[in-house]
């Protein structure tokens, strides 16, 4: 079977209580939430098996979590390469809580963690989003499957939430529940826009 860039995106739900600069890390800001859900179809009615997903995270702690490398883009690039300079954060942790995956962001001092910082601040849904590489197997007429030959390359921070329409917010920081808001995107993304205007004007 012929190998494929992958992509899986879910809303970051961040822990609230994690959701200020810390000075233990030079005035970073740091955040928790799911990265990725094994076991469970997705909005690409793609599955990606506990066994296989479990394996190449197991990869990516050795690799790059535990050298400090585990680094991410903000958007999405259709490379198996991680961009330098779009950089916005670092996976400092990963566990598991059943078949989430659980992490620990560090949002970097970057132009792009800078404005991932931005929106973070301001309430704004962002998209978590594992990139790999693999092929797939047909299950059904809807749904595929990740084969075994899967590459977990990074995490990525995007803009599109997985549920198209609707954005989810965490109902407390305690819990995994959710709560709707129903055709919100002309005013979120119109404050997406100014925010990221201006902090362009202020770079320049």
């Amino acid at each position: 079977m012929n190998k494929q860039l992958l992509t899986n995106c879910i809303p970051f739900q961040t822990v609230k209580t994690t959701l200020n600069e810390s000075t233990s890390v030079a005035g970073k800001m740091v955040v928790s939430g799911i990265l990725q859900r094994a076991n469970a179809k997705n909005q690409n009615g793609r599955i990606y098996p506990l066994d296989v997903l479990k394996r190449e995270v197991e990869k990516y702690n050795q690799t790059f979590v535990k050298e400090k490398r585990a680094v991410g883009e903000l958007d999405h690039p259709d490379s198996e390469v991680v961009n330098l300079k779009n950089v916005s954060h670092n996976i400092t942790k990963t566990w598991w809580d059943n078949n989430d995956l659980m992490g620990e962001v560090e949002i970097l001092t970057t132009p792009s963690g800078n404005i991932l910082k931005e929106l973070l601040k301001c309430g704004i849904t962002v998209g978590i989003s594992s990139r790999g590489s693999g092929s797939v197997k047909k299950v059904n007429e809807s749904t595929v499957e990740v084969n075994d030959d899967f590459s977990l390359i990074a995490f990525d921070f995007v803009s599109n939430p997985s549920t198209v329409g609707a954005f989810m917010l965490p109902e407390s920081p305690l819990n995994e529940s959710v709560k709707i808001l129903q055709n919100p995107i002309t005013n979120k993304w119109e404050t997406v826009e100014k925010i990221i205007r201006d902090i362009i004007n202020e770079i320049k």
